[in-house]
């Protein structure tokens, strides 16, 4: 009996285990199932959004280009009627299309970088940093609503135009005295008794601040309504304590100090102390003026194209908008980038390098980030948000809270984009989250150390709110914001030492929430949703690093080696699909991945390449640039098209109209300087080494190679007549040669200096030396006469000198070649470019300057980034001008293409090249 009700027991619990058995397995299920719908509906739910997301920003895109549409029949209306001999409102003529005209006798602290409109009191705008204005189109458009206002965008002018939707940041308007008559010029009047008349045969800039001969006087009662507190005539005010305090500086700079000798009629100015003298043509002896002022020219640039791209050591910086533009960074310019269009757009809200760029969820805003820069205020590391559409700024965040730059950005993507996360490149890589739509200057949440070592990557959870994921040297972390604005953090757990790497390098979510990371052992580790251990590691994806992750739409995964140059495609479980792609090795490595349109792919290269195509059909360039510094700039003589070289040995050719690259070529060499021949069949490319290369302009064939000394060849410049050719070199010599054989042929006729012209002079011990003539520094810039007979050459020390070309003597009386006719103004330093030298300038300010082929403009490019238009000649040294951004480097070099269309500027370490339209 005990045996039977023991087995009838077990039959029972045998019973009831089978019963909770296919109860859980029902349970896990329907779990199971519940799980995959939710999945479902969250994939729905994006692309939804997604959907909604495109409508809107076409809707957007589509409002701009009426805007623009009817832009440019207000455009036309308008130059019909001055046609027509109608004027404009005198209101217009600075505010109307948002230029302004700039005073290179201003400080750079009274040089302000906001934008005014001409109806704005300017003490208004001196109250703000950033200006507000009513927002336009509001009304359709998707952004957070914030109390009806958002920011201009500041930035060097461009007017609208399907090319270029730049917004100006300018100072306050200030209109130009009119400037006296020649001959009209009162002379100073003789006073018995004394010799004042005989003193005043010296004249000088600071003349000025007592000049009250204007041939048009302002009435002290307009003049409060008509300038600003920064006008250039209010120098004329300034008190005297101010003047004598503007004597009392150890050494003299720039035209400050300048004088005008009016019996030699010579200009002396100084750069760091060292006295320079001009000597004016001799029919402007008599009427010049030293005290007038030049006006700027009616001429003024516009934006029309950005060649390069920022990838050679920046991530995540290149992505697909719905409008079908490409949004990237290089300089300090933000470019929209359609290709099937071929049209460019560009924010220029920065003053310096953008670092980072991140896209907000509702695709219409972007934010970018910039390293600190030579304005004192808005040079400031800190953050622009701003509308991709009208490209206006909508909010400036962190002014004066970082400390380096901004490295990483990102946009929290669960809660619909309201949080910003940052990360400051200082020496704690600190961590910043901000409510960039509360107040007017946004709001920072939190801020914390994030890690010892470098970060090169921060995103928010695409799926979890309040969860960032960062990464860099040697660690993963994975934080937590709490309601109380406090961040946690987890540190990425390595299983093993062989798993941990040098560096994680980038980071990415798959369409279920888990994280994705690669670093630099060529591996690929997933990390479980809402944890900090490995799920998986798919060691050896790639050789060496893995320098980025794209998760496409429809689930799989593409990686991209930044040794290899491989694309790789992985399913949702990290399983290659057999699709990969390489790109030419030239190019670089992949230095970051997105998804473009349909089936194509986004990729920006090491080597400042970007790439569209797919895996399936291969990938071909859109968009070339440099890799390192730019000095080499030369336009083609009867094309439109120019060459640059540097230092990363590559010389492009560059066609302006179809705004593409004709060739490039590596000539194992870093270039410094380059020339084309008369013709524009051969191109002369002078080399650091030394050594000059003599190029086929259309096959690139290299004819022959020479050198002269071991310094680099820092010019180069054909004979009017293309009989000659002259060399600059860092070693103080001028070399010339003979051209022969269709510019294939040189023959070298001498250096120009010697040891047999000497002259005698008195050191300070009072014993005689003999001093050789010549340059005593190193030569900058070189202009031939029309007639090919003369010389003029710039060296590092300020010196202008003067050469008989054909015995390669100097000619030591500079009065003797006063009047003669000069077939380019490239030095700096003559008296028809005075007045591009800023007061308190000390020698190095401007890098290079160029006068138009038609002798009515001078453009300059100069240390701070700027590109400044004049009119030509520039013999005042106070002299009116438009000023341009967007370099972010030293500007080395400009000029103007053969009909004067266009003006070409480029970058020194920003490896940027900058086409300008001449309007």
């Amino acid at each position: 009996m005990y045996y039977l009700r023991s087995s009838t027991s077990l039959d029972v619990i045998s019973k009831f285990s089978i019963y909770y058995c296919v109860l859980d397995d029902m349970i896990e299920t329907e779990n199971e199932s519940l799980r995959e719908r939710v999945c479902d509906l969250e994939k729905k739910v994006l692309e939804q959004g997604d959907e909604i997301v495109c409508l809107r920003s076409t809707l957007a895109d589509v409002l701009r280009r009426l805007n623009q549409l009817e832009g440019s029949r207000t455009l036309s209306l308008n130059t019909s009627a001055l046609k027509n001999g109608n004027t404009p409102r005198a209101g217009n003529h600075y505010g109307g299309n948002g230029h302004h005209l700039i005073s290179p006798t201003l400080s750079q602290k009274e040089v302000t970088l906001r934008y005014r409109s001409a109806n704005e009191h300017p003490a208004s705008a001196l109250r703000d940093p950033v200006r507000r204005v009513p927002s336009h189109n509001n009304s359709h458009s998707s952004l957070p609503q914030r109390r009806a206002v958002h920011y201009q965008s500041t930035g060097s002018l461009h007017s609208d135009s399907p090319s270029s939707s730049s917004v100006s940041p300018v100072p306050p308007a200030s209109p130009s005295p009119s400037p006296t008559r020649p001959g009209t010029a009162q002379k100073p009047q003789r006073l018995s008794g004394t010799n004042l008349y005989n003193s005043k045969r010296w004249s000088s800039t600071g003349d000025f601040n007592q000049a009250q001969n204007f041939s048009v006087a302002p009435q002290p009662s307009t003049l409060a309504s008509r300038l600003g507190t920064k006008s250039l005539l209010n120098l004329n005010l300034r008190s005297q304590p101010q003047q004598n305090h503007n004597h009392h500086y150890h050494q003299k700079h720039g035209t400050r100090d300048a004088t005008y000798n009016e019996e030699e009629g010579s200009v002396r100015m100084f750069l760091r102390g060292r006295p320079i003298n001009l000597y004016a043509p001799t029919a402007e002896i008599a009427t010049y003026d030293i005290t007038k002022v030049a006006t700027a020219p009616s001429s003024k640039l516009k934006l029309d194209w950005v060649y390069g791209y920022r990838g050679k050591d920046c991530r995540s910086n290149l992505y697909l908008l719905p409008t079908g533009e490409m949004v990237y960074f290089v300089a300090s310019v933000a470019v929209l980038y359609n290709v099937q269009e071929q049209s460019q757009r560009h924010y220029l809200g920065h003053t310096d390098d953008i670092k980072c760029l991140t896209i907000h969820p509702n695709k219409l805003l972007v934010a970018t980030g910039q390293t600190a820069g030579h304005d004192n205020h808005e040079g400031k590391p800190h953050i622009r948000v701003w509308n991709s559409v009208s490209l206006a700024t909508v909010v400036v965040l962190g002014l004066g809270e970082f400390e380096r730059s901004i490295s990483c950005l990102s946009f929290s993507k669960a809660d619909g984009g309201s949080l910003l996360c940052a990360i400051d490149e200082g020496n704690d890589h600190n961590i910043s989250v901000w409510d960039w739509q509360k107040n007017e200057k946004g709001h920072k949440i939190t801020e914390t150390k994030c890690s010892m070592d470098t970060v090169v990557a921060a995103e928010f959870h695409p799926l979890e709110r309040n969860q960032i994921v960062t990464c860099g040297k040697g660690h993963i972390s994975f934080w937590t914001l709490d309601a109380g604005g406090t961040l946690y953090k987890r540190n990425g757990i390595f299983e093993t030492t062989r798993d941990r790497p040098k560096y994680v390098t980038c980071l990415a979510f798959t369409q279920n929430g888990d994280v994705l990371s690669g670093d630099s052992n060529g591996s690929v580790v997933i990390w479980g949703r809402g944890t900090n251990n490995i799920l998986k590691v798919a060691r050896n994806v790639h050789e060496g690093s893995v320098f980025s992750i794209c998760v496409l739409k429809e689930g799989s995964i593409i990686t991209g080696g930044g040794k290899d140059g491989k694309l790789i495609q992985f399913d949702t479980s990290m399983h290659p699909t057999g699709y990969e792609a390489q790109i030419a090795e030239h190019l670089g490595g992949i230095r970051t991945v997105s998804e473009g349109r349909g089936s194509q792919l986004l990729v920006g290269s090491t080597r400042n390449c970007i790439l569209i195509g797919s895996l399936s059909m291969g990938f071909s360039p859109a968009v070339l640039g440099h890799t390192d510094e730019l000095w080499a700039l030369c336009p083609h003589p009867t094309l439109a098209q120019f060459l640059t070289a540097g230092f990363d040995r590559i010389v492009q050719l560059w066609d302006s109209l179809s705004r593409s690259v004709v060739w490039s070529k590596d000539i194992a060499e870093q270039a410094q300087s380059a020339a084309f021949s008369i013709d524009g069949r051969i191109i002369i490319v002078g080399c650091v080494s030394g050594k000059w290369i003599v190029m086929n302009s259309e096959t690139r064939e290299i004819y022959s190679t020479h050198i002269d000394g071991n310094e680099p060849i820092q010019v180069a410049k054909f004979s009017p007549d293309g009989q000659l050719l002259a060399l600059g070199s860092r070693d103080n010599y001028i070399y010339i040669y003979q051209v022969s054989d269709g510019a294939r042929n040189y023959t070298r006729l001498g250096r120009c200096t010697c040891w047999e012209d000497k002259r005698r002079r008195r050191c300070s011990t009072g014993a005689i030396i003999d001093k050789m003539s010549g340059h005593s520094s190193f030569i900058t810039h070189l202009d031939w006469s029309k007639d090919n007979e003369h010389l003029r050459s710039n060296s590092g020390d300020y010196e202008l000198l003067y050469w008989k070309v054909k015995v390669c003597r100097q000619v030591t009386h500079s009065t003797q070649l006063r009047d003669t006719v000069w077939a380019s103004n490239s030095c700096v330093l003559t008296f028809s470019s005075i007045g591009i030298w800023p007061e308190g300038a000390d020698g190095t300010d401007v890098n290079a300057c160029e006068r138009s082929n038609g002798s009515k403009l001078m453009a300059t490019g100069d240390d701070f980034g700027k590109v400044k238009l004049y009119s030509y000649p520039v013999k005042q040294p106070k002299s009116l001008c438009h000023v341009y951004g967007g370099h972010s480097s030293h500007v080395t070099n400009v000029t103007f293409l053969h009909d004067d269309s266009r003006l070409i500027s480029i970058g020194g370490k920003d490896t940027s090249v900058l086409q300008w339209e001449i309007i």
